[in-house]
């Protein structure tokens, strides 16, 4: 199954689990759900519709948000550490400044989402972020890469085309096969970033410091490296090298 295919079945999927009679919930409502609840005890929120609802500033670690629909919801500064979001629907969704530490987020497609300034460090997301704005976002120690082992539903990606993630902090973080196309990543942290295999074509990485960074077969056709500080990065097999502009070789190379 190609990557194409997957979200839409996942989308299906949970259409399929969500009960018809799920019930909305106003803020009000969820306030007081969580004044009864713990972490190590949340409010069973799993698959309501809460698309629209301002949910910001609230210690959503004390709710199971799993298959919830939060369709251009507001969770902005809100702290969901450690929390299991997969299969949540948060198109347009507005998490700024949000905590999201150690947050699972699989099969779930957040395009047009406002993730600017959220704390993703540590962070296990496959998903859809095409759009979607990350700038200033902490996404360090995180894994959004592939892992070749574990995909029963076939092989998926993270996908950050035209994605806004100028300032983001990238270090020490898997992003092996992502498909970043036209994103810009101008003034980000890349120390010992891992992006083999990723797409790359038309990135913006200006002014942006790449130390320690794999770029293994990555395609990095046509991307863009004005006044980045590079050193001890590794291009073995990349694509479309002669076309990227900005990039000092041979000093940038690791040996």
């Amino acid at each position: 199954m190609n990557d194409a295919s997957i979200f839409p079945v996942l989308s299906l999927l949970l259409m399929t689990l969500s009960p018809l009679n799920a019930s909305d919930l106003s803020r009000e409502q969820v306030v007081k759900l969580l004044a009864g609840a713990s972490v190590e005890r949340p409010v069973d929120l799993r698959r309501k519709d809460l698309s629209g609802v301002d949910l910001s500033n609230l210690d959503l670690r004390k709710a199971d948000l799993w298959g919830a629909t939060l369709k251009k919801a507001n969770l902005s500064y809100s702290n969901l550490s450690n929390t299991n979001l997969d299969l949540t629907v948060m198109t347009g969704i507005n998490l700024s400044h949000a905590i999201l530490k150690n947050v699972s987020i699989f099969g779930v497609h957040m395009g047009g989402a406002n993730l600017s300034h959220a704390d993703l460090s540590g962070s296990r997301i496959i998903a859809t972020l095409d759009n979607a704005n990350l700038n200033n976002a902490d996404i360090s120690h995180a894994n959004w890469g592939v892992d070749m082992k574990n995909q029963p539903m076939g092989q998926m990606r993270v996908s950050l085309i035209n994605a806004k993630m100028r300032g983001v902090d990238l270090s020490d973080s898997d992003m092996n096969h992502a498909m970043m196309r036209f994103a810009d990543l101008s003034n980000a942290v890349l120390k010992n970033t891992n992006l083999h295999r990723a797409t790359l074509i038309g990135v913006k990485f200006n002014e942006a410091m790449l130390t320690g960074t794999k770029l293994t077969e990555a395609n990095i056709k046509e991307a863009q490296f004005d006044s980045a500080i590079i050193s001890n990065i590794n291009l073995d097999k990349v694509t479309g090298l002669k076309s990227v502009q900005g990039l000092s070789l041979p000093t940038a190379v690791a040996n």
